[in-house]
């Protein structure tokens, strides 16, 4: 029998253009927090993922946020990164052509490039899950997406959506262990949503992140 875990689908990290989580400090906590797995997916990058991989190769999977002319992918098990503003369809066929586990960030929220009803009906054929959980929304797009899910019998992923160290883990799965997408496809059918949502003030550590990676590059200062 499966060891059962805690996986947070949905984490930032300091590749990702709104991020200063840096690795270490990322693995750290996620294994204060008890999470079986750190699935890091920075936007539109698995070069964060990649050298972090080379140091906890058991410990962290390769994910990526990708987005498209319609909304953002969330993407898990990516092998080779999917570059961003392509349409769904084509962002799909390359994920599906590296086996990587397919979801979708946010659905509902349209103001950080969620889905709408339709999109996620007419994109249903490449889909493995939706968010269902995702601390950064409202709860009401949450209800609004896992209602979604349940009514088309797909499985749903939850995550923190950390900007900043101290969201890791503040919605996750508790879920049967995994180690590939095809064991994910699997297990994820008895998963349990943990956790709730953030409050608004995490948003400080994206903006910030912005501003600080903005202000660094006008002075031709690395960050990192």
């Amino acid at each position: 029998m499966s060891q059962i875990i805690k996986a947070d689908f949905h984490v930032h990290g300091i590749a990702s253009k709104d991020s200063l989580s840096k690795g270490e400090d990322l693995v750290t906590r996620a294994k204060q927090l008890g999470l079986g797995k750190l699935i890091l997916t920075d936007h539109n990058t698995t070069a964060g993922t990649v050298e972090l991989q080379r140091a906890y190769p058991e410990y962290v999977i390769a994910g990526e946020e990708i987005l498209t002319t319609k909304g953002e992918i969330l993407a898990i098990f990516v092998r080779e990164e999917v570059p961003k503003g392509l349409e769904p369809i084509e962002a799909f066929k390359r994920l599906k052509d590296q086996d990587a586990f397919i979801s979708l960030s946010h659905p509902y929220a349209y103001m950080r490039h969620g889905w709408t009803e339709a999109e996620m009906e007419e994109y249903l054929p490449y889909l493995d899950a939706i968010e269902i959980a995702n601390a950064r929304n409202l709860p009401e797009m949450n209800r609004s997406a896992a209602r979604f899910a349940g009514e088309h019998g797909l499985p749903g992923t939850a995550g923190s959506d950390a900007h900043g160290v101290s969201e890791l883990g503040a919605m996750c799965l508790q879920l049967p262990d995994f180690h590939n997408s095809e064991e994910l496809r699997v297990s994820i059918r008895s998963a349990e949503v943990l956790g709730k949502e953030s409050s608004p003030w995490v948003r400080y550590y994206s903006r910030s992140a912005v501003f600080l990676k903005a202000v660094h590059r006008r002075l031709g200062i690395k960050l990192y």
